[in-house]
């Protein structure tokens, strides 16, 4: 083919392309889905069609109307379908149920909405069915003899509720089997005297109409019996739904069954649980023999509750429960699970069954419940009656009336997050049956969702002419080979064509720069953001509402919205239903206006209309002012609307002699001053004698209120003067404006121009963001004759408050920070900038650099200019083709202006130095502003502000950002629109596959939990991820089952489903005794081919049976009104599930004037709604009066709350009136706002706590709310869980708070359209109050006259605890004091432990504990402990780091006995008092101890980490016959070395502690532990220092938890004798792994944020510090985030709070025991707080120093808290550790070290014991040395040998408690060990 030919080809589909775009204001629903087929265009919905012509210019899938005006010769469409197969009309006389239609087949396309007019007939007499099902254990004896002597009034009463009617009659006990029935042979065969042998379930009567067989049978039943309370009635249930024959049910009737008892029930997996054998769950299936007994009772188990449900819905079965007080409760829950059901509370003699069997017949005929069974996943299917839908399908009905509803079926276009033409067959077809859940009868509808295919690509034209032989001609369209392009095939891939082709009209760029030409048609660079022939069209830029693109209801599309189905409006802002339009009678607009973009345009009236233009009496409360001028001037011909504009008023006065007193007929009573002479006139304004007048009556009194006489000559003064004042305003004015208007001819300035930003508002997900700025166009208008130039700046996070935490954060001036600066250079931008490595680029960038850090040498503290860039300004006006250089200058943070200021001078003066740039245009930024400067060129009328969105990780939620035009420097314009906010909505998803929610719910009745895992492309290709379900509270294969797998994803996949099959509540699982809801959890994880895990890896799936029910109640008590409130308003609220709509009845009740019963209904998401009565619509006078309301009758899914009645107290209105002024002007200014606007947020909030618990509030008032809402909440906790108070005035008390807590509050102002906007937030603090009780106390016994007691503090502070008290006293049995009582003052609140000496052996102690803050004493908390009944320990006193010591034996005064243990040294146990041993002069600095010594490296603060190096000074003491033993001081540092002095003292015994809290129970040597903070390496002397200048360590690591994944890391600056220039962290997996690190360039920012950490795994974290000396040691710490759950979930930690662990703690301390030299038994105690169940435990045993293999052990018992382990070595250390296993998962470990150490040979071969030593580790250390002591054996008083050994191991990074273990053997040849029990009392 030719050159010419190709142009001309070319040329045509350009034609054709720019023939589109000038239809792109007829862009569709149809098109804009950009359907690559005929197939996927017919499958878009109703509507859309396909032209297949060969020659069409057009858009080939558009709607059907516009391919047949744009001549499309043929056409392929899709039509769906609907037919009636069967409708018998209703016929009344027929005494059954009845439905009409009965059979319909129906098609949908995609999106298609159809309705069917269903009717519903019930009779009013109807066949009945009634079964009484009764309880026959023992307890229903006397119920059981009421019945019999109730059988004929039982009959009677079914004849009275139905002319056709049988009766029946079931019993039930238990399971024959154990424990439910005793097995004895005596009492199988009569449990009870007179009684028949137990059973399950029988059926006695078959359902007859003979009542007389009926009283006979029944006369001849005798009572049961059984074991246990819970009966066997579900079985009963089961067998009565299922035996249709066996009972007599018929087909048509209705089916009553009455469940009578005084007992709960068993359920599903009580018997697998519980009775022996029985495994099996129930068959569902009938098994009863031909006399009616239950076979199956003991061979399979209970069944479940929605087996219940479900079986009885199937068989149209409405069960009654008849239930005595005894189980209630657990009925009332149970009904609720049911569509239909009645609950009525039995005497305890069932006396009472009639009636509440009449009452319970009567609600069931007056409700009806119809749903959509068998439904397609793709078909959605909603009932209504009249107009009104319902949730759930519970409806009213009239017995023997037919009702009419109306079935509204919708084909969706997705299911779940698959296009539905991509799903299953099987979810696209399929019978729904519609019908009453009581009823046989039932519409039913083959229903289709049609995804057909277009013939025409069955029959595609191979190597097509048209196509020039390059492609297919399928359906008219080319499908090009590989390698060609273009319409019609005849474009190379490789060819060069015609560039110019690509420019749009009046264009000059290539694709409008957006895209690359290739062969003459544009392929944009981003075809997800520009689209259009030439690439012309930013998806970005359509219109917007609210702030959103489009109002998020449709797609931006050829530059214009293309709105969803539903939706319509230049910015898809309109709905085109009329719901909202609709009125409280159900029509549009109460007919007197149109519906216009969902809301409706009234006509003109004079009466005030609500939203829906019906009367609004409330908005006619301020019609005084509005109509005063015209009765003045009709009346008097006086005030402003006298003469001629007095004819305009629309209304005419009637003049009276007097007025009508302030009745229904009067509106508002008005008084006004007349101006002109000074009198008052008085007026009513009535209601219309006719309501459809447009205008009120107006009655005007004739006579005025006129004062005396005395200063009428002051009145024309008076106006004398103030037209001489208003003369000279009008001169002036006039000068000003000549003046203007002058400056305003001169050629220099232009008239009227103005500048200003483009919009008001932005709204950004920060996910959607391709950049870190936004262009934000800034516009012109008026003659653009000259050049003018706009300053602007930024600010973040204007949306907090002063009082935000972070703003009370002020930042270090001095801090070094960097500031990004942008500049316009005085030359043309060349392709090769874009590169970096190119040798242009290289010397512009240093031609750049050199002179800007000339120029900024000018700003103190700043560095080199880097990292700079060179780009383009796209919408610059004339200067888009200067080249704009971008860099970052780094300078402290306090140079800000000055840098702003130098920028903008030398920007002004045109250079930087020997730089040339181009005046007008400049930014400069930092992390929180940024200011600058645009420049409109003469005849350019809109250019860019690139403005930057801080985006940063702590940045909040939701963000906002302001942008200001300054001034205009150069050029006369006048700034317009001088700001525009920026929103910025974050996401956290920063990776590639994630979850897209948390958590999900999914109910059992789905039978499946579709899972949708989502994935962003960064790179599109193929990507893999792995998937797994893992146990909660849910077990599989009883709640579900589980699944595993990978996930692929091809290119350009976003999102598959994992589907998760749903079983029916398993067993184990209980709805009615508030177990735990069935959860389990799906993870994510290995993704592959470069993928990474987002923010939602894990969630947690709630399988959710029917939701709990709303509770409905009045809102207060009582209420009072005065008789001349035109209405009474009865606010009744909703709490609890709140998101489905519910409806309760209200009624009056002892009402004079008035009988008012109809219903209210709540929508979802609302909680309150008024109760309105207009006492003026009732004939009678209103007078004063009492009564009540009562709320009943709600509907299914809601209850009546306490509240379900309150007290309507209405007194007498008549009074001095004052009052009622007032309120009469508070009313008046309640106007509300213009349609559309929001009130403003109320002003001026003050908030001050007046109590513990309150806090009162006072802003503003608004003269347009009617109210105000506050919302508040704890500070921490989100918004979303506020309380939220409504107010009339502008002042609140909210109560019931928290003491001493801080709380936030935000105010808004409501009227009738709505809430306004919310208040900034407010901050205030209640004030403390006294503290509650300590927590709870415990002892340990160290000996009979030494105890140690601690207790926790109290739950609830309420304020800053000071001090504590105890108090104990020796008590007898009678718990009498024996004693005086003693007082021990503890001053340090942090000190909860006290240690009590020469208590009296075996003597009863009653201990009292209280707290203390600012405000006072709280409660104390009492204990008491026998020391008799303790055992007696051969241990030494354990000294604890400063606990107070006391004296049992010493004074009453606190000081006379008080101590503490870090300021003594005890003495031998002999003693009673405690005594000071001498220290050599090495160890006294000043006569004090000498710090270094006790305590190298100071101190630290711990947060579950240890961040220290230890050091040991042991010192053993000699045992009796002992001659002589060593002591040794051992000195550990971080990294590793020691140093180890020995040395002999004779009896001296030292004992000091750090401030650290870790100590060791039960030492059993008089001496202890010294843990220091050793900070670097090995320490060769006390006073070894580090080199000067060089960093110290930085003094404490602090963690805070920010999520499972996240964590704040903090420290304290270090000491140093230089500046400090940054930090360095570095952090790994405890166990290995990739070392990764942190750089802090900044020395004043002492925290990082570490994310994507893995839940419940050890980390270790190391901080240093560097100054210009070097790096300075490293500061230590261990941290494990535990936590298993959902990080919405209420478990979850807080940001900055402590850790909250939903896995079990730590098992209890591990005790060894040897057995053998290779064998040893381990053993420990349980969780302290296990937070669930346990399952068992995992035992790991491996050699501490390595070599061998790591050994596992699976206890699966939680009573097991033991193990045997054997095959071990002698001598070899072994290290143990010990999980705890939940439902939650794992535990953290519980860690010891051993060695079995053996005694060979010597002195001590003879007795050959094992010594065994232990070691407790708290965090995994990190180097491990060990020195063991043994002393030698001695022999005790009874004759024992003993011996001791300890072992004293440190560790850098840990904290250890050491415990000795003491042997006795008996001397003799053979060798007897025995294991002392240690008894352990943790607080």
């Amino acid at each position: 083919m030719g050159g010419w030919a190709l142009r001309l080809a070319v040329g045509i589909y350009v034609l054709m392309l720019t023939v589109t775009a000038g239809h792109a204001n007829e862009v569709n629903h149809c098109n804009a889905a950009r359907a690559k087929t005929c197939s996927e265009c017919i499958q878009i919905g109703k509507g859309c069609a396909y032209c297949p012509d060969e020659i069409f210019e057009h858009e080939r899938c558009d709607l059907k109307g516009n391919l047949e005006a744009l001549k499309c010769s043929r056409m392929v469409t899709a039509e769906s379908s609907r037919k009636i197969e069967q409708n018998v009309e209703i016929n009344q006389s027929l005494k059954y149920s009845q439905v009409a239609p009965q059979l319909m087949h129906m098609t949908f396309l995609p999106g298609e909405e159809k309705e069917v007019e269903m009717e519903v007939f019930e009779p009013g007499r109807g066949p009945l069915d009634l079964y009484i099902l009764m309880d026959f254990s023992n307890s229903m004896s006397d119920d059981l003899d009421n019945l019999k002597k109730m059988g004929k009034e039982l009959a009677d009463l079914v004849g009275d509720l139905s002319d056709d009617y049988t009766i029946g009659f079931g019993k039930f006990v238990d399971k024959v089997t154990e424990p439910q029935t005793d097995m004895r042979p005596a009492k199988l065969a009569e449990p009870w005297s007179n009684s028949d042998p137990p059973f399950s379930f029988r059926n006695v009567i078959t359902l007859t109409n003979d009542t007389d067989s009926f009283r006979q049978k029944l006369q001849r039943e005798r009572i049961s019996g059984n074991l246990d309370a819970p009966e066997g009635g579900f079985d009963a249930i089961l067998q009565t739904a299922v035996c249709q024959e066996q009972i007599g049910w018929r087909q048509h009737s209705t089916h009553l069954l009455v469940f009578s008892t005084e007992s709960a029930f068993h359920y599903e997996a009580d018997g697998a649980n519980v009775l022996a054998g029985i495994l099996n769950r129930n068959d569902e299936q009938c098994h009863l023999t031909s006399d009616g007994k239950y076979t199956h009772d003991i061979h399979q188990d209970y069944p479940s509750i929605p087996t219940l449900v479900r079986l009885l819905v199937k068989h149209n079965i409405i069960p009654i429960f008849a239930i005595t007080n005894h189980s209630y409760t657990y009925y009332e829950k149970l009904h609720e699970y049911f569509p239909i059901a009645e609950l009525g509370q039995l005497q305890e003699d069932s006396s009472n069954i009639l009636s509440i069997l009449r009452k319970a017949f009567e609600n069931i005929r007056s409700k009806i419940s119809i749903r959509a069974e068998d439904r397609p996943k793709a078909v959605e299917a909603k009932i209504s009656q009249s107009g009104t839908f319902s949730e759930y399908g519970n409806f009213k009905i009239t017995p023997g009336e037919i009702g009419k509803f109306t079935v509204r079926l919708k084909a969706l276009t997705q299911v779940g997050e698959v296009p539905v033409c991509k799903t299953n067959p099987a979810d696209r077809a399929g019978t729904l049956r519609i019908k009453p859940t009581t009823f046989s009868s039932a519409l039913k509808v083959n229903a289709e969702v049609l995804c057909l295919t277009c013939d025409c690509e069955k029959t595609p034209v191979k190597n097509a002419v048209r196509c020039n032989g390059h492609g297919d001609l399928v359906c008219g369209k080319c499908q090009c080979y590989e390698g060609w392009l273009g319409p019609f095939c005849n474009c190379s891939a490789g060819a060069s064509t015609d560039s110019a082709m690509c420019i749009a009209p009046g264009k000059t760029e290539l694709c409008s720069g957006r895209g690359d030409c290739m062969c003459g048609t544009c392929v944009c660079y981003n075809p997800n953001q520009f689209e259009g022939p030439f690439c012309q069209f930013d998806k970005s830029q359509c219109q917007r509402f609210g702030g959103f693109l489009c109002n998020e209801r449709g797609s931006c599309s050829m530059g214009r919205c293309v709105c969803t189905p539903g939706w319509s409006g230049d910015a898809c802002e309109c709905p085109i239903s009329e719901d909202s339009c609709r009125d409280s009678k159900g029509g549009i607009c109460n007919g007197l206006g149109e519906c216009k973009c969902g809301r409706c345009e009234c006509k003109h009236s004079g009466l005030p209309l609500s939203p829906t233009c019906e009367a609004n009496f409330q908005q006619q409360l301020g019609m005084c002012e509005g109509k005063r001028s015209c009765v003045q001037c009709q009346a008097w011909n006086t005030g402003e609307r006298k003469g001629r504009q007095c004819d305009n008023c629309p209304f005419k006065i009637i003049m009276v002699e007097e007025l009508e007193e302030k009745d229904k007929n009067v509106i508002e009573t008005c008084s006004f001053r007349d101006e002109d002479d000074d009198c008052t006139y008085h007026y009513t304004v009535n209601y219309p004698l006719n309501m459809t007048d447009k205008e009120h009556r107006v009655l005007v009194k004739k006579k005025k209120d006129c004062p005396p006489a005395g200063f009428l000559w002051l009145i024309p003064l008076i106006m004398f003067l103030m037209l001489l004042l208003g003369l000279l305003l009008l001169c002036c004015w006039k000068y000003c404006s000549c003046c203007q208007a002058c400056l305003a001819l001169l050629p220099c300035c232009g008239r009227g121009r103005m500048v200003g930003f483009k919009e008001d508002h932005y709204m950004l997900r920060q996910s959607l963001l391709t950049s870190d700025h936004l262009d934000t166009p800034m516009v012109r208008t008026g003659p653009p004759k000259s050049t003018d130039i706009v300053r602007w700046k930024v600010t973040d996070n204007v949306h907090r408050g002063p009082n935000h935490p972070q703003n009370q954060m002020k930042p270090n001036p001095n801090e070094t920070i960097q500031y990004p600066v942008s500049l316009r250079l005085n030359r043309q931008y060349s392709e090769t900038l874009s590169h970096l490595e190119s040798r242009d680029t290289d010397v512009l960038r240093r031609e750049v650099e050199d002179n800007l850090n000339d120029v900024f040498l000018q700003i103190p503290g700043a560095q080199r200019v880097q990292k700079t860039r060179f780009r383009t300004q796209r919408n610059s006006g004339k200067r888009q083709n200067n080249t704009i250089v971008d860099t970052v200058l780094t300078a402290p943070r306090a140079s800000y202006p000055d840098i702003v200021k130098l920028t903008d001078k030398q920007v002004q003066a045109g250079n930087f130095r020997d730089l040339k740039v181009v005046p007008g245009y400049y930014t400069v930024a930092n992390d929180r502003e940024a200011a600058g400067a645009v420049e409109f060129q003469e005849g350019v009328e809109s250019v860019d502000v690139r403005v930057p969105l801080f985006i940063k990780d702590e940045d909040d939620e939701k963000k906002e950002l302001l942008v200001q035009a300054v001034d205009v420097p150069v050029g006369i314009a006048k700034i317009g629109k001088d700001h525009v906010n920026i929103t910025v909505i974050k996401e956290h998803a920063r990776s590639i596959f994630t979850f897209l929610q948390p958590s999900y719910t999914y109910s059992r009745q789905d039978g499946v939990a579709n899972i949708p895992i989502s994935r962003e492309i960064i790179e599109d290709g193929r990507t893999q991820v792995t998937y797994c379900t893992r146990d909660l509270t849910a077990k599989d294969k009883k709640d579900y089952i589980s699944v595993d797998g990978d996930m692929s994803y091809g290119p350009g996949e976003t999102q598959k489903t994992v589907p998760v099959k749903l079983l029916e509540l398993g067993e184990g699982d209980s709805l009615l005794e508030d177990k735990q809801v069935k959860q389990f959890v799906m993870d994510l994880s290995n993704p592959r081919q470069g993928a990474k895990l987002g923010r939602y890896p894990r969630t947690t799936i709630t399988i959710a049976d029917k939701p709990e029910p709303s509770i409905v109640m009045f809102k207060k008590s009582t209420q009072t009104y005065n008789t001349a409130d035109p209405l009474y308003t009865i606010p009744v609220v909703r709490t609890r599930n709140q998101e489905s709509p519910a409806t309760v009845y209200c009624r009056t009740n002892k009402a004079s004037r008035f009988d008012i019963s109809s219903p209210l209904k709540f929508a979802p998401g609302e909680t309150e709604k008024n109760f309105v009565i207009d006492p003026r619509a009732y004939p009678s006078p209103i007078i004063p009066e009492t009564f009540q309301l009562e709320l009943f009758d709600p509907s299914n899914n809601a209850i009546v709350g306490e509240r379900k009645t309150t007290l309507v107290n209405v007194i007498d209105g008549r009074g001095d009136g004052k009052i009622q002024d007032v309120q009469k002007l508070e009313m008046a200014n309640q106007v509300a706002t213009s349609p559309g606007g929001r009130l403003y947020s109320p002003t001026n909030i003050k908030a001050v706590a007046t109590g513990p618990k309150n806090i009162r509030l006072n802003w503003n008032s608004s003269p347009k709310a009617s109210g105000y809402k506050v919302k508040y909440w704890i500070y921490g906790n989100p918004e979303a869980d506020a309380q939220v108070l409504d107010v009339k005035s502008p002042q609140a008390e909210l109560t019931n708070l928290y003491p001493y807590c801080d709380y936030e509050m935000r105010v808004c102002g409501y009227n009738a359209l709505g809430e306004g906007n919310y208040s900034d937030i407010i901050q205030c603090q209640t004030l403390e109050d006294v503290p509650s009780e300590p927590g709870r106390l415990a002892f340990n016994v160290i000996s009979p006259t030494v105890t140690q007691v601690s207790w926790a503090e109290p739950a609830e502070t309420n304020g800053v605890i000071t001090s504590y008290e105890v108090i104990y006293i020796p008590i007898d049995e009678g718990k009498k004091p024996t004693g005086p009582s003693k007082k021990v003052m503890i001053d340090s609140p942090k000190k909860r432990m006290l240690l009590i000496e020469n208590l009296q052996p075996s003597q009863t102690y009653c201990y009292k504990v209280r707290a203390r803050n600012k405000v006072g004493w709280g409660p104390y908390r009492e204990a008491t402990i026998n020391l008799a009944a303790q055992p007696t320990r051969p241990m030494s006193i354990p000294i604890i780091p400063d606990i107070p010591i006391v004296d049992a034996e010493a004074g009453d005064e606190y000081d006379s006995y008080l101590m503490y243990s870090n300021e003594v040294l005890r003495s031998p146990t002999s003693s009673q008092r405690p005594s000071v041993t001498d220290l050599t002069e090495d160890q006294f600095v000043n006569g004090k101890w000498d710090q270094n010594f006790l305590f190298p490296g100071g101190s630290s603060s711990l947060s579950r980490n240890v961040s220290s190096s230890s050091s040991t000074y042991s010192h053993s003491t000699p045992r009796p016959a002992a001659t002589n033993h060593s002591s040794t001081t051992t000195y550990i540092s971080g990294k590793g070395g020691l140093t180890t002095h020995t040395c002999i003292h004779d009896e001296v015994t030292l004992r000091k502690r750090s401030e650290n809290r870790h100590y060791t129970d039960g030492d059993g040597v008089r001496d202890s532990i010294v843990m220091g903070n050793l900070s670097g390496g090995f320490l060769d002397s006390l006073d070894s220092r580090f080199n000067p200048g060089v960093p110290e360590t930085p003094s404490r690591l602090v963690f805070s938890a920010l999520g499972p994944t996240a964590l704040k890391v903090s420290w304290q600056e270090p000491n140093c004798e230089t500046d400090v220039l940054g930090y360095c962290v570095l952090y790994q997996l405890i166990n290995g792994g990739e070392v990764k690190r942190i750089e802090v360039n900044s020395p004043a920012q002492n925290s990082v944020v570490v994310q994507d950490l893995l839940p419940n795994h050890s980390y270790i974290f190391k901080v240093k510090a560097q100054s210009r000396e070097g790096w300075g040691p490293e500061r230590e710490g261990v941290i494990t985030i535990e936590s298993a759950v959902d990080p919405k979930s209420p478990l979850s930690p807080m940001p900055g709070s402590p850790f909250t662990l939903s896995t079990p703690s730590a098992p209890g301390p591990l005790i060894f025991s040897a057995l053998s030299p290779d064998t040893l038994q381990l053993s420990w105690e349980k969780p302290r707080k296990p937070n669930g169940d346990i399952l068992g435990y995992v035992v790991t045993c491996e050699q501490l120093h390595g070599g061998g293999d790591l050994r596992s052990f699976q206890v699966n018992s939680n009573a097991a808290t033991s193990l045997t382990v054997s095959d071990l070595k002698e001598n070899m250390p072994y290290k143990f550790k010990v999980q705890a296993q939940t439902t939650q998962g794992f535990g953290p470990e519980r860690e010891g070290i051993i060695t079995i150490e053996s005694q060979d040979g010597g002195s001590m071969s003879q007795y050959s014991s094992q010594s065994v030593t232990k070691r407790e580790v708290f965090n995994l250390p990190t180097e491990i040395s060990s020195h063991t002591m043994f002393s030698e054996p001695f022999v005790s008083s009874d004759g024992m040998m003993m011996m001791s050994s300890r072992q004293v191991t440190e560790s850098g990074g840990s904290v250890t408690r050491q415990v000795e273990m003491v042997q006795r053997g008996v001397v003799s040849s053979s060798t007897v060990t025995k294991r002392l029990e240690r008894q352990y009392f943790e607080a």
